[in-house]
């Protein structure tokens, strides 16, 4: 699986560990930035992972800020991305099954990073169930569209 991250300042090792954990289990991972632990913007390294998968150019997206809420905020507001901030592994799981999330977000300040490493495994090992959920989907689809 080709997997976009990014992260800010306060992600960034986290999302050191990530991509190690990631590229040792097989996928391959496009590193968004940020490049270090310096203060910096989200937004700037956000919005390009995100819309790597929005185009298709990703199977998925993962990011970490130092609460997730930020950059749920931001990637939800990309056509073509469905992101969910989890929090636990029922949120985890839940987030694929019944909404084919496909961008995941991560508070990295906020929980160990043994926890979120387990929240990435589940995320990445379930499968949207469709059915009523993908009618469901649907509707917020044409929200998006409708602007």
């Amino acid at each position: 699986m080709k997997i976009s991250v990014a992260s800010d300042h306060a992600g960034f090792e986290f999302k050191q560990r990530l991509k190690r954990e990631l590229e040792s289990q097989g996928h391959e991972v496009v590193d968004f930035g940020t490049g270090s632990d310096e203060s910096c913007d989200y937004p700037d390294y956000a919005e390009p992972a995100v819309r790597e998968v929005a185009a298709g150019a990703a199977d998925r997206a993962i990011l970490a800020c130092t609460n997730g809420i930020g950059m749920s905020m931001l990637a939800n507001r990309v056509p073509g991305a469905m992101a969910a901030l989890v929090y636990n592994e029922r949120s985890a799981a839940m987030t694929r099954r019944h909404h084919g999330s496909n961008v995941l977000c991560l508070g990295a300040g906020e929980f160990p990073a043994e926890d979120l490493l387990r929240w990435v495994r589940i995320w990445l090992g379930e499968e949207f169930e469709g059915g009523r959920h993908a009618r469901r989907i649907g509707k917020v689809k044409r929200l998006e569209e409708r602007g």
